[in-house]
Order: structure tokens, then C-alpha cells, then sequence
């Protein structure tokens, strides 16, 4: 048969497209030509399989062999598509049998010496196919434990080429399959224990606030000089957050394996925690690049804390391009070659010093007013105002009588028990935390507060202290701390608190 067919997908951001690899043998001056918009490594393809096909003492045909990369419009990337395209020019030959292969998702590097080495990028790949309806893909075995997150899918773990061809043979011929290629050892690594809160010592305004984070999904912003202890308390806010349901897990892991980071195959459970430097572009932060557009920070901290550290050294034009994710849950990344999207619902965590020496609050300050004004003023208006609670720290002056410190284990159970009060309030209307409910909700019959309840952020509305979406996140947090208090419906108390806990870094 001078014409086969088979599957492969195409990854671009963290979305799949089935692939048809279409391999066509005709006469002419022996060729192997690769079509359909294929990148450098992918036009590398056809040397991998010559040297692979030998190796593991198959024929490829001595003719002009032509491969498409069906939709031929759709750039494809990388060195995935090399054990789709022998399959689908062996087949010519009919060395598999073109029908056994036609259906079938096949994903794979192929090494001179016949390996079929791991990808980036195999569990959204194995979601696009299954979406496709496609049943069965064949996989690097170094990538089987991630394929096997897809439920309802056969997943055929290959370790070479010729391992892959004898077992097609084998089905042709209704003989007994060969023995499965042994996957890599089912131990899990052990995971450090998140940081436990009982480390910090005294804090206790700070150790409130990031309770009311966790507990409402809010931002946080801290306010400190230096060895105060604020990346210390942005590091155990994890530690306090509930697994990630299993969407959000599946898009934390799909972004991982894009990224080739993701460890054995796991789920990711745990909500991640990124920590980018100050020097990051803004390609760094949002996603980007020229050839391939990967995910960046802020889509890794999906379903997490992204944590800025000394967050006024950032670029302006870094920190800005936060807001629109931090409003939306997603970052879309334009280029020449399409428009990328991406999940970015992450909590935002901002650590600065008073000013650039870090002693404003004491005499000891050498900063002038122009300096200390500009050092301010670089985190814009806008961006503060989607910051729910911002928090002043202040210098631990007590560290031998310091009593005993609450654990993470007893902050993260409350916090369990208020994101379920939320959850139960919410899900009808498709929202589980505080922070990710529209105002437009908390403002409606059903939910709207007593006007002598909403009296103190109203007063600051009618001054233009607070903004109309800062209203709305007065009255996020308040629902938060009337959630931690075990209270149906926060109270006059309840709004005052969530208004000092928004104020508290201006007022100081």
C-alpha cells in the first residue's frame, strides 16, 4: 500500500489538535520529505527514523516518501511526531498493517539506536485525543504514568521501536502480545511537609491575615522592613490552602507536563507555590517566546500562590500585565502564530520593604522624600486595588519568652471548614471561594447586608477612599471572617475588620 495513515496531536499553549500523519510512497528518486508546517526538529525527523528503522533492522521503502502533518496550517513543534511518522511510512511497506494503526494516537522522540524517548506535553495531548474520540494511544513509557491521569483511555507504554512494530505484528497475526515494557519504579518521591506556621514567631496581626487568605482565596499584600517575616508567611500559605480539586489539578498538571517539569507522572495535589525573581521579563511572567509560547509564572501558579518578593523592583509593565489575570483567572498570549490562552487563578502574594533602605518606620531611614515617594508609587493604584488585605508587618522584639505558636495543622483545618461554609453558599450560582464571587452577587436580595452592616465601607465609598471594587472586596472579606467566626452572615464588626485589614499599610 503506497498510502497510510495515522494519529499524533499537536500541543499548542496547553490545547491539543489531533494530528493525521499522512505517509505517501510513489516513484521517484529515493526522498523523505516532512510537510505541514513542521519545525526544525520536527523536519530532523526523517535522519531519527533512517538511523532508528536500521537500528532495529526494518525497511523504510526506497521510494520518494512524502509525510503530512494534517491540518497542514497548524505549526507543529518538536520531536513528538517521530513514531507517528515511521509507523505511517512503514506501513507503506506494509511492514504494520495500515489499518491496526489508523486510529490510534501515537506519541514519541525516537532515538538512532530504535528508543522511543519521553515528551513534553503528553497529558494535554491524551485529553485532546480523548475529546477527538479516540481510545487507545501509544506512549513513551517514560510518559505512561502521565497518560494513565486520563480516564476511559488505553494507554500502551513503548520503549522502542521495534518493540512497538513486533506488537502490531503480533495483533495482525492473532498471536499472543509481547510481554509489556516495565514502566518506571511506582515509588513515590517523598514530598517535603509544607513550612509549619509554628515557626513564626509572635506576628500575630500577620498570622490572622494569612488565615483570612487562605480561608477566602484573597490577595495579600505585606508592608515590612527587612527580617520581619514576610516571605516566611508567604511561604507556609500553602501549607494552609486544601488540595486542588480535580479541574484545577488536571490544568496545574497539563501545565507542568507542557513545561516538562511535572515529576513521575503525579497529579499535582498540592497548590503550587512560584516565586519568581524580580528580574523576570514580562514574557517570563505571562507566557511567551517566538518559535513555541510556553506558559509563565503566573500560569504555573495556577491553582496557587505566586509570591512576589520585593515586588516594587519588579517592572512596572511586570506588574501591570497582572491585573488582568487577576480578574479574569486567565492569561491570553498573542503572537504571529495564533492567540494562546492559558489558566492563571492564582493567589496573589506582594512582599516590599517602607522604602529602599527598609527603615522608613524608624529614625534610622537615610531615604529622602522624593526617593521614598517613587519607591511607592511603583506599584500602581490599580493593581493595589485588587489586593484584598494589606497588611503592615512589623519587627519581632520578643524571641526567648515567646510563647508557643499555633501549627499549620490547626489554621488549615478552620480554613477547611470556612472554604466548605463558601462552597455550600455558592456553588449554585459556580463559585466556591469568597474572592471569586461578582459583586454583583454579594449586592443581590439574597445576600445583601443591612445598610447599618455596610456603613463603615459605605461611608469610605461616598469620601472616594474606597473604589467600587474595593467595596466589593470589603464585602468578600468580610464574608471570609463571618465564614472563620462560624457566623450565617457577617456583621457591622465583621465589615469594619475587612475595611482595617484593607487599610491597614495606608493608615500606617
Amino acid at each position: 500500500m503506497s498510502l497510510s495513515r495515522t494519529l499524533c496531536v499537536a500541543v499548542n499553549g496547553i490545547d491539543g489538535t489531533v494530528v493525521d500523519v499522512e505517509a505517501y510512497a510513489s516513484s521517484g528518486q529515493p526522498a523523505f520529505s516532512v510537510i505541514g508546517l513542521p519545525d526544525s526538529a520536527c523536519k530532523q525527523s526523517p535522519d531519527r527514523i533512517r538511523a532508528a528503522a536500521s537500528h532495529a533492522g526494518l525497511k523504510l521503502p526506497k521510494q520518494k516518501v512524502t509525510v503530512n502533518l494534517s491540518p497542514a496550517g497548524l505549526t507543529k513543534h518538536g520531536s513528538g511526531y517521530d513514531l507517528a511518522i515511521a509507523l505511517a511510512v512503514l506501513a507503506t511497506r506494509d511492514v504494520v498493517d495500515p489499518a491496526l494503526i489508523a486510529g490510534v494516537v501515537h506519541l514519541g522522540e525516537l532515538g538512532l539506536d530504535g528508543e522511543v524517548r519521553p515528551v513534553p506535553g503528553v497529558l494535554p495531548a491524551v485529553l485532546a485525543a480523548r475529546a477527538q474520540g479516540v481510545l487507545t494511544v501509544v506512549v513513551p513509557c517514560g510518559n505512561a504514568r502521565e497518560a494513565a491521569l486520563v480516564s476511559g483511555m488505553e494507554v500502551v507504554p513503548a520503549q522502542s521501536l521495534a518493540q512497538v512494530v513486533d506488537r502490531y505484528r503480533a495483533i495482525r497475526r492473532r498471536r499472543p502480545l509481547p510481554e509489556s515494557p516495565a514502566l518506571p519504579d511506582d515509588r513515590r518521591r517523598q514530598e517535603r511537609p509544607p513550612a509549619d506556621m509554628a515557626d513564626v514567631i509572635g506576628q500575630p496581626e500577620a498570622r490572622f491575615a494569612l488565615e483570612v487568605a487562605a480561608a477566602g482565596g484573597h490577595n495579600l499584600s505585606m508592608v515590612g522592613p527587612p527580617g520581619a517575616g514576610k516571605t516566611m508567611l508567604a511561604e507556609r500559605l500553602v501549607g494552609l490552602l486544601p488540595p486542588l480539586e480535580e479541574e484545577v489539578a488536571l490544568q496545574a498538571t497539563a501545565i507542568h507536563s507542557v513545561l516538562g517539569t511535572l515529576r513521575d507522572g503525579e497529579l499535582i495535589r498540592r497548590p503550587p507555590f512560584v516565586a519568581p525573581h524580580h528580574g523576570a521579563s514580562l514574557a517570563a511572567m505571562v507566557g511567551g517566546g517566538t518559535l513555541k509560547v510556553r506558559p509563565g509564572s503566573i500560569s504555573r501558579a495556577h491553582g496557587g500562590v505566586l509570591f512576589l518578593d520585593e515586588c516594587p523592583e519588579f517592572k512596572r509593565e511586570v506588574l501591570d500585565a497582572l491585573r488582568q489575570p487577576l480578574e479574569s483567572g486567565v492569561v491570553q498570549v498573542a503572537r504571529a502564530v495564533g492567540m494562546f490562552t492559558y489558566p492563571a487563578r492564582f493567589q496573589l502574594v506582594l512582599a516590599s520593604n517602607p522604602c529602599p533602605c527598609g527603615h522608613a518606620l524608624s529614625r534610622s531611614c537615610v531615604c529622602s522624600a522624593p526617593v521614598l515617594r517613587n519607591y511607592r508609587n511603583r506599584l500602581s493604584g490599580p493593581l493595589m486595588d485588587r489586593v484584598d488585605v494589606q497588611l503592615q508587618v512589623h519587627a519581632v522584639k520578643r524571641v526567648h519568652d515567646a510563647p508557643p505558636q499555633e501549627g499549620t495543622a490547626q489554621i488549615a483545618e478552620r480554613v477547611r471548614i470556612a472554604r466548605q461554609s463558601q462552597r455550600g453558599r455558592w456553588l449554585a450560582v459556580g463559585y466556591s471561594t469568597n474572592a471569586s464571587v461578582p459583586g454583583k452577587y454579594l449586592r443581590d436580595r439574597r445576600w445583601r447586608l443591612p445598610t447599618q452592616v455596610t456603613r463603615p465601607i459605605d461611608q469610605q465609598l461616598d469620601r472616594g477612599t474606597l473604589t467600587m471594587r474595593g467595596y466589593d472586596r470589603c464585602l468578600r472579606v468580610a464574608w471570609t471572617l463571618a465564614d472563620i467566626a462560624g457566623a450565617e452572615r457577617p456583621g457591622a464588626d465583621h465589615l469594619l475588620q475587612s475595611l482595617g485589614l484593607r487599610m491597614a499599610a495606608e493608615a500606617a
